[in-house]
């Protein structure tokens, strides 16, 4: 039984102040405002959201959770390569959040690259320890690859603790009883 991963939007998380030449201007506010404004439109107006998240950029061109929104959407138009890109954006504007790593690790599981989505997975857990999309997309792709794990019986025991969806939970204690942990 093969379980969606939750994509992650993020709104209002402030991208780091890095350097600037005297000819650029960073409108971050109005990239937050754009920003918040698209995640209200994502799941009901994608090309609206799109259009307000690239207006968002162009205020601000370090803003993550502009990028990582917009490989949201990318994502879930199967276009994995632009998506892989923005949230690459995102991982470097975003050092210490761990939504566009997991997102990148998505996009990566997607483009059959289970190596690769398992250590991105893994690099959300370094910036978020216990993070629990995290861990169920490592527990759950471990398995589906036959690539276990030595940590796959706490990731298991995790999510079946942790988990507010009944069909996690489930999931994660039938593997743990299969494997008699």
């Amino acid at each position: 039984m093969r379980l969606a991963v939750l994509l992650l939007i993020v709104v209002g998380c402030q991208a780091p102040k890095g350097p600037a030449t005297k000819d650029d201007v960073r409108r971050t506010a109005e990239a937050e405002q754009l920003t918040r404004k698209a995640a209200d439109l994502i799941d009901s107006d994608a090309e609206a959201a799109e259009a307000l998240l690239q207006e968002a950029l162009a205020a601000d061109l370090f803003f993550g959770p502009a990028h990582n929104n917009l490989g949201v959407l990318h994502l879930r138009r199967g276009n994995l390569y632009e998506a892989a890109s923005e949230f690459e954006w995102a991982r470097k504007l975003m050092p210490g959040h761990p939504d566009p790593r997991l997102n990148l690790a998505i996009t990566l599981e997607k483009a059959g690259r289970a190596d690769d989505a398992l250590s991105t997975y893994t690099a959300a857990l370094e910036v978020y320890p216990d993070y629990l999309p995290a861990v169920q997309g490592l527990a759950s792709l471990s398995i589906r690859a036959g690539k276990e794990d030595a940590r796959l019986p706490g990731w298991l025991q995790a999510i079946a603790l942790r988990s507010e969806d009944p069909k996690w939970r489930e999931w994660s204690l039938r593997h743990l009883a299969k494997r008699n942990w």
